[in-house]
């Protein structure tokens, strides 16, 4: 087992200076100069004289939408819709004016089918290739930190049974008729589920509770990356709002494809296919095959190259540099953490600002502020209220001591990450000149 001793789960700010040293290259502007022709030519032009089906407006409805926040997700979506257009690709889908080949222009065009369905094979099978290594690598990098006896075994042979259990039903969905549209739903269900059972593992609940008697000897530090790492607002946000706007614009565009595809496959039977709508899907395929690899090609080198943890110290440095002085502390479970300020002066102001560095689950804290005068009394300057964030101020009416107190001590299980900045600015005195 691979200490994890003075070690930390990687922090947003670390991954923002991280990523520093991985600015992406910006897509190429033909990805979306094409996306609005490629959709505007299947709304306007193709959908002008002949009403949309039930299934194709399905489909302009998802390619108008916004695509998702998450990262892995927009990996499925893209899966998912280049199997659509490689399924509408093999010849035995084709129109059936392409498979009779009558002219040789309908040659010419069942030679660039077959150019084109060979570059969506490829780009999918890199797409399944860093899934599956991102995958292997996140599960190994975990178990480098778990001990190396039955503890480790353990979850192992639980995962290893969970992904043969899923696999099962992917092949049962497939073998009794299911759609590429059933089977992916079926996948990112599949995806969630891991998702909560590495929460469940961090957090000791559900059907990783009655493992824990065994697993004594787990780092604390591995239990809460392996809790926080798919938050909402955790460390992997900063990745969303680097990498994710590209992979976006590449997620609509594979969608208008498809739906390019799928409106002319289905009005093939009545009208031709015009030249400048072979030269668009064309152009369109080859700059989003292109580009989609491009992109999982730097992502994969950022992935694999990206820590889960660090040291304290480096933690605290970052958080310092990029924060302006706020402070970032944990607060176990059961346990409060105060900051007290000496005020001399009446008049003075102090400010506080705070949130919590967690995503969904537990996102409270308690947070109250009191005051003890020079003569002991105590002084309720704030009731006590959960928060998410807060920020505020007050002047002081007294000299004493006053304590900002977070209250961590109605969670049994989780500590909260506090990240927060205190001020005490003394009063401004106008100057008074002495003889």
């Amino acid at each position: 087992m691979v200490s994890t001793e003075g070690l930390v789960p990687i922090t947003r700010s670390f991954l923002a200076s991280y990523y520093d040293n991985y600015p992406f290259s910006p897509l190429s502007s033909d990805v979306s100069r094409l996306t609005d022709q490629i959709f505007a030519m299947a709304t306007t032009d193709l959908l002008k004289d002949s009403p949309p089906t039930q299934g194709e407006s399905l489909l302009v409805q998802e390619a108008e939408r916004q695509p998702p926040h998450k990262v892995d997700e927009n990996m499925w979506k893209n899966r998912e819709q280049i199997e659509e257009i490689l399924f509408m690709l093999e010849p035995t889908h084709w129109p059936r004016a392409f498979q009779q080949q009558s002219t040789v222009e309908d040659a010419e065009l069942v030679s660039l089918l077959g150019r084109l369905q060979e570059n969506f094979k490829s780009t999918l099978s890199t797409l399944e290739s860093f899934q599956a290594k991102n995958s292997e690598f996140v599960f190994n990098t975990v178990m480098t930190y778990m001990p190396q006896d039955f503890r480790g075994t353990i979850i192992r042979q639980q995962r290893d049974r969970s992904e043969r259990n899923k696999q099962a039903a992917i092949d049962a969905l497939i073998s009794s008729g299911g759609s590429i549209r059933d089977k992916y739903a079926l996948l990112w269900e599949q995806q969630m589920e891991r998702r909560r059972q590495l929460a469940e593992l961090g957090s000791a609940t559900g059907v990783y509770k009655t493992l824990m008697k065994y697993l004594v000897g787990v780092p604390e530090v591995l239990m809460d990356f392996i809790r926080q790492i798919n938050d909402d607002q955790g460390p992997m946000e900063e990745q969303r709002q680097r990498y994710g706007p590209p992979l976006y614009s590449l997620t609509k565009m594979a969608h208008s494809i498809r739906l390019l595809l799928s409106l002319l496959w289905g009005r093939l039977e009545t009208s031709k296919l015009q030249k400048n709508q072979v030269v668009i899907l064309e152009e369109a395929a080859d700059v989003y095959t292109s580009e989609f690899q491009r992109f999982i090609k730097f992502i994969g080198e950022v992935f694999t190259n990206s820590p889960f943890f660090i040291t304290a110290e480096d933690a605290g440095t970052l958080s310092i540099r990029k924060d302006d002085d706020y402070k970032e502390i944990s607060v176990p479970a059961g346990s409060a953490h105060e900051v007290s300020l000496t005020v001399e002066s009446v008049n003075s102001y102090i400010a506080w600002d705070f949130s919590l560095v967690q995503g969904k689950l537990n996102v409270d804290i308690g947070f109250s502020v009191e005051c003890t005068n020079l003569s002991g009394e105590k002084t309720l300057i704030l009731p006590y209220q959960r928060y998410e964030a807060n920020q505020g101020n007050f002047c002081t009416c007294v000299p004493g001591n006053y304590k900002l107190i977070w209250d961590n001590s109605y969670s049994s299980f989780f500590k909260k990450v506090l990240r927060y900045k205190v001020d005490c600015i003394p009063p401004v005195v106008d100057s008074v000149s002495i003889d």
